[in-house]
């Protein structure tokens, strides 16, 4: 049983009052299906049989409704394109599969510049409401410390024409707190725009009221350049294990078989110095071996750049909440606390034996002793974002053990192994008791 395992409580979407909890039911029956494929029910059967066997316990839900997506493989950036739309769509709300090319996350883009044209910057997406509590945040900021430099100047001042000295008060309703500060005025657009790669094209200050567009811009149609860009790790296990997903060839685009796409899947990871071969030690093996173990429990499992890590894993997705967890991968499963919330898991790989790693010609990272001084640093980060840090440990199969034809198929993956080893950061005066 594995260390990190979602609850099994049943999620029903709340439904507050106002705009608030539509909102969140909206978002609730949009991502209501966690993977792409969905299990539907018959409506062909009479209404009698289906009360009975709902009465039963029982369903007919047994037809299978497969997207069936289409991606192209680009060993270059190793990654799958989905440039279809509706690919696209099905993909992202169905699972949080890939990532937009232009967006932060979620493939928003088209919608961002329908927007612009049409509703003025009135409904605003996930991005550019991320943009705005940034930009807010960056205003209090700076008024707070206006604020706090004006009463610093007044004690000057009454010391200076009074003699008398007084202690600056840095509370009050002199100086802005977090609960009742409110924007003044909107911040410039040269300070926001410029940190977005769309700044060439749009206004993504959403604070700043976008000019009216023409009615040249609006009869001019708008092609939607965006595509999904799946990892290797996500668009294998689409097509392997969902079935769900064909990768065409980039040079014929034709349909990749299973063995081509096993094969070139391996060595697009491989440094171009290298020479293109089968090893137990290859980085998508072991990234892919992580990735499969926590989708298959049941989490969406998206990259973790952000803080330091490989990973984040989510219990229902990004448009819900934070992420939980967090996955730091090296390539070893581990006893259930539910106890513990918002883990980072720093995944090493280990060596079954160690001569393989002597003689091996890849030098993957954390797979020797690291020092106390960057774990502890990794520890600190994320525990300043609440998330507790869990060394995840992939363990790579001999050689002498495991012949290396079995690395010809999928099947090889039953030969490794993941355990999982949390990792706290110790507080004298806290944890005294």
């Amino acid at each position: 049983m594995s260390l990190i395992t979602p609850s099994s409580t049943t999620h029903k979407p709340s439904h507050g009052k106002g705009k608030f909890g539509s909102r969140k039911a909206e978002t609730a029956r949009l991502y209501a299906h966690p993977l792409p494929i969905v299990f539907s029910e018959k409506t062909d059967a009479p209404s009698r049989i289906q009360s009975i066997l709902s009465f039963l316990g029982l369903s007919l839900s047994n037809r299978i409704d497969n997207p069936h997506c289409e991606g192209v493989f680009d060993p270059y950036t190793r990654s799958v394109w989905v440039s279809k739309s509706e690919d696209v769509l099905v993909l992202w709300r169905r699972g949080f599969f890939g990532k937009g090319d232009l967006s932060r996350s979620e493939p928003s883009w088209y919608t961002r510049q329908l927007n612009i044209r049409k509703s003025g910057g009135k409904q605003m997406t996930s991005e550019e409401i991320t943009a705005k509590r940034r930009a807010e945040r960056k205003q209090f900021k700076a008024d707070r410390a206006a604020a706090i430099a004006a009463v610093a100047e007044e004690a000057e001042l009454i010391f200076a024409t009074e003699g008398r000295v007084i202690a600056p008060a840095l509370s009050g309703p002199a100086i802005p707190s977090a609960a009742t500060w409110k924007p003044s005025q909107a911040p410039s657009q040269d300070s926001s725009s410029s940190n977005t790669p769309e700044n060439t094209t749009q206004n993504d200050d959403p604070l700043v009221t976008p000019p009216t567009p023409t009615d040249e811009e609006l009869l001019d149609p708008l092609i939607d350049v965006e595509h999904l860009q799946l990892t290797l790790q996500e668009a294998f296990f689409l097509l392997w294990t969902l079935e769900c997903l064909t990768v065409l060839d980039p040079q014929t685009s034709e349909p990749m078989s299973l063995q081509q796409i096993w094969t070139s899947f391996q060595t697009a990871h491989l440094p171009p110095t290298i020479k293109p071969q089968l090893q137990f030690d290859n980085p998508f093996l072991i990234n892919y071996m992580v990735y499969h173990h926590y989708r298959s429990l049941g989490w969406v499992v998206k990259g973790g750049i952000k803080f330091c890590v490989d990973y984040l894993l989510y219990k229902r997705g990004p448009v819900f909440a934070h992420a939980e967890y967090e996955i730091f991968i090296w390539p070893g499963d581990c006893p259930d606390d539910r106890t513990l919330l918002r883990f980072a898991l720093v995944v090493c790989p280990v060596y079954e034996d160690p001569e393989d790693q002597a003689k091996s010609n890849l030098n993957l990272e954390n797979s020797n002793p690291f020092p106390w001084s960057w774990l502890s640093t990794i520890n600190r980060v994320n525990s300043q974002v609440q998330k507790t840090l869990v060394l995840v440990y992939v363990t790579i199969p001999a050689r002498s053990r495991v012949p290396l034809n079995v690395l010809q198929t999928p099947a090889c993956l039953a030969h490794y192994s993941i355990r999982e080893v949390i990792l706290r950061r110790f507080v004298p005066a806290r944890m005294r008791d």
